[in-house]
């Protein structure tokens, strides 16, 4: 008979979440080291107190689960599902990205069946025959062990005693303690991806569940910020366009989901152009290009700098300020805020899922009027039923507010129609051959130029289009990062050891008025609002004049690279660093302190 009770087999089940407990540390550390367990192996020679009490945080984990259904087992193996499924995402996101998973991207569980359709292809037949397996056994596993019975008061004594430890462990690694020191535990969150190799996962991602943005830099006080305020407000405009007929002029934000130029690829020959527009464009426009804070993903990033203008560069490894930071606030300045009090009206279109990344929440906090997502706009823009909302649709819509409005008009587009996965026939038939790639990447790289062509194509509709616009309109394209391309592709273009390039994506300024041809170099986009600033004749608040100041010396700025006036740096001036510490400060001001700045430098 299966069922008997726990005390004829009461060494069966603490031996279980022992094993469960160390068997799911070491394949979470597994899955964190590239499925390499020799990496694990040596990891626990070096750091075995870390491996053995973060396995006995997962026992207690498994325990404090099993007091919560009558079969004792049932819980723990749910929390096993988890790890499992949390393993494999910490995995995914490595190989497409190269960062680790964060407590915060469980956030998207909430789009889990969006999740499904942007990662489609990313999980191979085998792992879902893996994932069928592993049901099955536990299936069979749960109808062969005993059922353990224990009474009410028993299980309310283990559940209480779990939860402490729990509480305990997580407190502990939360902010350094002896005892965590002596287990050459340390967090360093400056760095996610030593922090990850050095702690191991479940240090390292429990050390991120009470992590603030930025930590407070030295001399931050209003005095400073009111010092910093006078200068910046005291400076000269310098030299800026003139307003074109006197009017406000229309501004368009374009942030162009995973576009690069993927001519740059070393190694590779295209049947034909597939940028002709961009390419024809370059010396009779503005351009350059866009040094992004992201590789792979993180979208959020790049539209929070560009938004804001405050630099990624200054927070944390692995942040995602929308999802950390702005949904909890009620107002932080942007340039939407600036141009709103300049009488202009801000729009947001995103064609896809409103709730990503919290937009649908962090829009309205940044002061935008409205908002329209995939939810709006049907399925009318779509080239293919399975494709994402085109690019070409997305122009068009966006033209048609500026052409309707009765006020000057900010609009911040964020396309979706080259996001990961790039399958074949996504968008219609290949029409460009690549040579020069290995096979087993070609269909993917041929369907990412076929949408990048497309993209070129909305863009050349979009200068088109900017002739028919009654009001003076200016318009800055940005792809928002490299596409997550398989990491061969890359390497084989001779790309691996080179961060700037995997970081540089295309920019470039089109208007219906005159704004030179000036190349923009390599920008970091929290120098957008500046820019276009200038371009357009609009005067500076303090804040945006202490960006220029940045901007002039160290135009590029990010974690990934450095980049002056004159090119790459390896170091900094002290006037450089000056201005990093103004800025600094002003930044943990509005994120992260008391918010003197919005009244003294907006």
């Amino acid at each position: 008979m299966r069922h008997k009770l726990f005390a004829q087999h009461s060494w069966m089940f603490p031996a279980f979440l022992l094993l469960g407990g160390f068997g799911l540390n070491f394949y979470l550390q597994t899955t964190s080291s590239g499925l390499e367990p020799v990496k694990v192996i040596n990891w626990i020679s070096e750091y075995p107190l870390l491996y053995a009490s973060g396995s006995l945080f997962l026992c207690f984990l498994l325990l404090a689960a099993s007091v919560l259904l009558p079969n004792m087992y049932i819980g723990p193996f749910i929390v096993m599902l988890l790890c499992a499924v949390v393993g494999t995402a910490d995995y995914k996101k490595l190989q497409t990205t190269g960062e680790p998973l964060f407590p915060w991207d469980l956030l998207l569980l909430k789009n889990a069946a969006d999740m499904l359709t942007i990662t489609k292809g990313m999980i191979s037949p085998m792992m879902l025959a893996a994932a069928v397996l592993a049901a099955a056994v536990v299936i069979w596993l749960l109808r062969r062990l005993p059922e353990v019975k224990l009474r009410l008061p028993l299980r309310l004594l283990l559940g209480s005693v779990s939860v402490l430890l729990l509480a305990g462990f997580i407190t502990m690694i939360g902010g350094q303690t002896s005892l965590s020191s002596s287990m050459k535990y340390q967090n360093i969150f400056w760095n996610q991806k030593v922090n990850y190799a050095q702690n191991g996962f479940l240090y390292a991602f429990t050390g991120n569940l009470r992590q603030n943005l930025m930590e407070q830099p030295e001399g931050y006080s209003r005095h400073n910020i009111e010092a910093i305020a006078a200068k910046y407000s005291q400076l000269l405009p310098g030299d800026t366009a003139v307003p074109p007929a006197g009017e406000q002029p229309n501004i368009l934000f374009m942030m162009d989901e995973a576009f690069f130029d993927p001519t740059r690829l070393g190694g590779l020959t295209f049947s034909s152009d597939p940028l002709s527009f961009i390419h024809g464009s370059e010396n009779k426009a503005p351009s350059g290009y866009l040094l992004s804070p992201e590789f792979g993903g993180n979208t959020a990033n790049v539209e929070f700098e560009a938004l804001t203008g405050l630099s990624m560069y200054f927070l944390k490894d692995g942040a995602i300020p929308y999802q950390q930071k702005l949904v909890k606030m009620n107002a932080l300045p942007s340039i939407v805020s600036i141009l709103k009090e300049r009488g202009y009206r801000a729009e947001a279109l995103h064609p896809y899922d409103e709730t990503f990344y919290n937009r649908n929440r962090v829009y309205p906090m940044l002061g935008f009027d409205s908002f329209t997502s995939e939810k709006e706009l049907g399925d009318s823009g779509r080239i293919t039923p399975g494709g994402y909302i085109s690019d070409k649709f997305a122009v068009q819509e966006a033209v048609s507010r500026f052409k309707s409005a009765a006020e000057p008009l900010f609009l911040h587009l964020v396309t979706m129609q080259n996001h990961f996965p790039f399958t074949k026939g996504q968008n219609g038939p290949n029409t460009i051959a690549v040579s020069g790639i290995k096979s087993e990447y070609k269909d993917e790289m041929e369907t990412y130029v076929q949408n990048s062509k497309l993209t070129d194509e909305a863009l050349s509709l979009l200068q088109r289009e900017l002739l028919t616009i009654s009001r003076p309109t200016i318009a800055v394209f940005w792809g928002d990062h490299l596409p997550a391309l398989s990491a061969g592709i890359y390497s084989d273009a001779g790309w691996e050891g080179e961060p700037r390039l995997k970081h540089e994506t295309t920019l470039m300024f089109l208007a219906n008025f005159d704004i030179g041809a000036a190349p923009l170099g390599t920008l970091s986009p929290a120098f957008l609002g500046p820019e276009v600033f200038q371009m357009s004749g609009l005067s500076m608040p303090p804040f945006y004049k202490l960006l220029s100041q940045v901007q002039a010396e160290l135009p590029g700025l990010s974690k990934a690279a450095l980049i002056g006036s004159g090119g790459p740096l390896t170091g900094l001036t002290s006037r450089q660093q000056e201005l990093l510490n103004d800025y600094r400060l002003v930044e943990y001001d509005l994120l992260e302190g008391e918010s003197y700045s919005s009244e003294l430098l907006f």
